[in-house]
């Protein structure tokens, strides 16, 4: 389980490096990006630059937010980590366009999540789940905050 509002802190980095990526023409922010999930993704929130700096300067301000499964923005991650670097992959590659509309779709999903709360990762978690059949339970911890 995760705190919910680490995700949020996350998607809401990610949504506004990558537009600055976009409009600046810097695509290795965008690969920064994908470098930054991917650590997060196979190494643990500990060499994530952007949970660090969650649980190290916002958390302790706001306090923790209600515990949710980890594995729905698990998914949004490893996607959008697909995403920025095949985004990336196409500027170094010269397909400008290609790596304006991917990192484009990046960083509206991101923004959208951060502003709103509707991960579209994770609500594809979700319906996958319900389309195998298997459960999904927001925090799987009992008597948990929720």
């Amino acid at each position: 389980v995760i705190d919910s509002h680490a995700p949020r802190f996350n998607q809401a980095i990610i949504g506004v490096v990558s537009v600055l990526a976009i409009v600046t023409g810097w695509w290795w922010l965008l690969a920064a990006l994908a470098a930054n999930l991917a650590l997060g993704l196979l190494l643990g929130r500990r060499f994530c630059i952007t949970c660090v700096a969650y649980f190290a300067f916002v958390q302790p301000r706001l306090g923790e937010g209600p515990l949710e499964d980890s594995r729905p923005p698990r998914v949004a991650n490893v996607i959008g980590l697909a995403f920025l670097t095949a985004a990336a992959a196409a500027f170094a590659l010269g397909f400008g366009v290609v790596g304006i509309a991917l990192g484009g779709i990046v960083a509206g999903l991101a923004l959208l999540a951060a502003l709103t709360g509707f991960c579209t990762g994770c609500e594809a978690f979700k319906l996958g789940c319900r389309l195998t059949g298997k459960p999904f339970v927001s925090c799987p911890i009992p008597g948990a905050r929720q």
